[in-house]
């Protein structure tokens, strides 16, 4: 059940109403591996870092026994830093600063032991690169991919080049909006389908998130939480519960069916809710399977989903 991830690897600095934290782990493909670690074994990392990672960041991600060979160290600069403050709402952000670093000048380079992984999730990075990616994989069985305004606005074409490539697109409400052009999120999931995705899930936030597969649409609830620190990584952290989840499932031979779906929705809401509920990674460094197990019954019962 090989799953690879591929993103950035970061440090960010994040505000909120309540608390500021500096130099904190983060970075799509971070925020994917470790989510996917509590399903799979060894999952592999593909990104990049600079001459200040150290290696106490190493082992947060050799302690989940996450894969790091594709994990490019290039010395010649800084690894990619983000520095952002969240409103009091915690529903939207300041982009406060961007230094790409090293991460400019990214091109992901999958190691032959990772060419045969049958799960791929694609973390938000260039559209393009993410099609390198695509180039590099031997047949997967099911591709994820993440994307954002910024690719939606600046390279539109190159993005629609790979969603040909893609399985599964995850989006978020105002993305999807962006992306089909129609304010209506029905008809903007038939018009992104119809790209190339079979399935897409649009993210909203505090509301849940919308499932389309085959001829079905699934509304997931999102989990009610008393206290929400920090909502950096949680998207990301939902693409790799997912994703793992449906590698988990699959090499305990089950389909990927409606079914499989709808939990593994599920189950990256589940590691969504544990990500926001601490600053950056440390959340998802310290859970356990049964915290796992009893957050999905009650995203179950919520749900109405018998397991």
């Amino acid at each position: 059940m090989s799953l690879l991830a591929v993103g950035s690897v970061a440090f960010d600095n994040i505000e909120t109403p309540f608390e500021k934290r500096a130099d904190v782990l983060g970075g799509a493909a971070t925020y994917i591996a470790l989510a996917a670690s509590y399903f799979v074994d060894a999952p592999k990392l593909v990104g990049v870092v600079g001459a200040d990672f150290g290696e106490e960041n190493l082992q947060v991600f050799k302690a989940k026994k996450i894969d790091i060979e594709g994990l490019q160290v290039d010395a010649s600069g800084k690894t990619f830093r983000w520095s952002g403050r969240y409103h009091y709402d915690m529903n939207s952000r300041d982009t406060l600063d961007t230094q790409l670093g090293v991460f400019a000048s990214f091109s992901p380079v999958v190691p032959h032991a990772y060419q045969q992984s049958k799960f791929v999730c694609l973390g938000n990075i260039d559209p393009a690169l993410q099609k390198h990616v695509l180039t590099q994989i031997n047949r997967p069985k099911l591709i994820v991919c993440d994307t954002m305004n910024f690719w939606i606005e600046s390279k539109l074409n190159d993005l629609k080049e790979t969603l040909k490539l893609v399985d599964v697109l995850i989006i978020n409400d105002g993305e999807a909006r962006l992306l089909s052009g129609d304010p209506n999120l029905v008809k903007a999931a038939r018009l992104i389908r119809a790209m190339g995705p079979k399935t897409l899930i649009i993210k909203k936030g505090e509301h849940g998130a919308l499932l389309f597969h085959g001829d079905t649409i699934y509304s997931a609830p999102a989990f009610p939480l008393e206290s929400i620190y920090d909502p950096t990584g949680a998207g990301d952290s939902f693409a790799g519960g997912f994703t793992g989840a449906l590698a988990k499932a699959d090499a305990a031979g089950e389909a990927i069916s409606e079914m499989t779906m709808r939990k593994a929705v599920l189950y990256g809401s589940t590691m969504a809710s544990f990500c926001v509920e601490k600053f950056g990674t440390e959340r998802l460094q310290e859970l356990t399977p049964p915290e796992i197990s009893d957050r999905y019954q009650a995203f179950c019962a919520l749900s109405k989903i018998d397991e």
